[in-house]
């Protein structure tokens, strides 16, 4: 099966996809794009989190066919033009980023936290990063890494 949709802002054309597919595994093994990570296949750890039609999703669960036609962003789309987006380099500052297994979902649904809601609380933020597991830390520096990216885009607006 051959699919085509926008990665990154990019229209790709994928070939040979087949029916069990899922997202992840098309945007690792077929075009090139490791960000995401394959830990867990069940939804359940949020480190494949990338956006479909601006929704975040874990794409171990998404049929690679239920992309065809619609719009990804992974964790290399949100760099700007090579740059890293506050976000990113708050998870650097802070030190959130360890083995770094967890990171690019976490990184992704931080983004989309402080997109919906520019100032979150603590408990806010742990809401909104509850679906993403990470065992290398207490999540405190990560807490961090949210405030900070939180503080930065509000400096940068």
């Amino acid at each position: 099966m051959r699919i085509t949709l926008t990665v990154n802002g990019t229209r790709r054309e994928v070939d040979g996809v087949w029916e069990g597919e899922s997202l992840l595994y098309a945007l690792r093994e077929r075009m090139g794009l490791p960000g995401s990570k394959n830990a867990c296949e069940q939804g359940e750890c949020g480190s494949c989190t990338v956006y479909l039609d601006g929704l975040p999703v874990c794409s171990c669960l998404v049929a690679a066919g239920q992309a065809d036609g619609r719009e990804v962003t992974t964790v290399e789309g949100l760099s700007a033009d090579g740059e890293l987006r506050p976000v990113q380099q708050a998870f650097l500052a802070c030190g959130a980023v360890q083995c770094g297994f967890c990171t690019p979902g976490l990184i992704v649904s931080t983004h989309d936290l402080l997109e919906r809601n520019p100032q979150p609380s603590d408990p806010e933020i742990r809401e909104a990063l509850a679906g993403n597991l990470c065992r290398c830390t207490g999540y405190e520096k990560i807490m961090d890494a949210v405030r900070l990216a939180s503080r930065a885009q509000e400096r940068a607006s």
